[in-house]
């Protein structure tokens, strides 16, 4: 188990943790998704080590960015 934690920009509210965690959780070997919206930290366990561009692009599909220093 891995597990890793990445900053995403623009997420103010529930339904933004919502639909992030929902996206991330879509990566295979994904085990758990934890989002915090006050800090804008995501910490994401996993089976094994996940590749950025794959949770970069999660994150995008959920409409949100990946902070420069998030990875």
């Amino acid at each position: 188990m891995t597990e890793r934690v990445y900053t995403v920009a623009g997420m103010v509210c529930g339904h933004c943790a919502e639909s992030v965690g929902e996206e991330l959780e879509g990566i295979p070997g994904v085990t758990a998704v934890s989002v915090d919206v006050d800090s804008g930290r995501v910490v994401i366990t996993s089976d094994e080590v996940l590749d950025t561009a794959n949770v970069r692009a999660a994150i995008e599909e959920a409409g949100y960015e990946l902070s420069a220093d998030g990875a």
